[in-house]
């Protein structure tokens, strides 16, 4: 039950209602999906809405405008929905969106949004989560992603999908890992992290092309010739980089995620690891 006058709002499926520990603490107005189960001592705040399946382990701490997706699980003392750790942030409408089957380990802290950085601190779905890891306001992170154990995301960084962060990376304000980008431990990443790389130092530099990853996500012999090519051309032959993206654009043509690398590359703001 909840420790306020009213009941949460709850959506009833063939799950059946959710089960809330009689020591957590569910604040009116909350919304609880089908499934959902809130462990003891938990906190879910007024504004804080739970899809069907979510499980909220044991001294949990749900907070802010925050939307948790379906068959997430978040363990003991993780803090989701925090005000941003920025001096200028004054109490504004943001909010934290989480999407389906997202974990979120022991110690895992994510902030809301700020308006200047557009409103909304975003995960994908089928995200993982290490103990300890932080992820700040406005970050946007992609889907089937890992963050390692005590990450550290600063506000407005982006991770794309299938990207893997080392445990102790650090990720600079503004810096985007993409892609199917692997982030070696301790990594410091203060430039963008090009699709389909390797990374690792301190500043982080191109190490390799991430092999393992492209077969892991099931890219046809073709493609993985073609990505590896472009990688030649960009970051092993010395070439101007705007001369090596219009090689790539000549000699590969039509290719996904070889155009995703170059428009990557194009857009960058920081400038990319090398």
């Amino acid at each position: 039950m909840s420790s306020t006058s009213e009941e949460p709002r709850c959506d009833r499926d063939a799950r059946g209602p959710a089960t809330v520990h009689p020591t957590a603490c569910v604040e009116e107005g909350a919304v609880l999906g089908a499934g959902v189960v809130v462990g003891a001592f938990a906190f879910v705040g007024s504004e804080v809405e739970l899809g069907p399946g979510v499980e909220v382990a044991q001294h949990a701490t749900l907070i802010g405008r925050t939307r948790v997706g379906a068959d997430c699980r978040i363990f003991p003392h993780a803090v989701l929905g925090g005000e941003p750790q920025h001096t200028e942030f004054a109490g504004e409408a943001t909010r934290l969106e989480i999407g389906a089957r997202t974990v979120l380990r022991e110690h895992v802290t994510v902030n809301i949004g700020t308006a200047p950085g557009g409103g909304c601190t975003r995960l994908g779905e089928d995200n993982y989560l290490m103990n300890g890891a932080h992820v700040g306001h406005d970050c946007q992170i992609g889907s089937h992603t890992i963050i390692s154990p005590f990450c550290g995301l600063g506000g407005h960084s982006a991770v794309e999908d299938y990207a893997v962060l080392g445990a102790y990376t650090g990720l600079h304000q503004h810096a985007r890992v993409g892609e199917s980008v692997m982030v070696a431990g301790g990594a410091k990443v203060s430039r963008d992290a090009p699709p389909f790389t390797m990374v690792a130092g301190d500043r982080a530099k191109i190490v390799g092309l991430n092999s393992v990853g492209l077969r892991r996500r099931g890219f046809s012999t073709k493609t993985r010739a073609e990505i590896k090519h472009a990688f030649h051309l960009i970051f092993q032959s010395k070439l101007p980089l705007e001369e090596a993206l219009a090689r790539v654009d000549e000699e590969i043509g039509a290719n996904p995620p070889v155009e995703r690398l170059v428009t990557f590359l194009r857009k960058t703001k920081r400038g990319s690891c090398r």
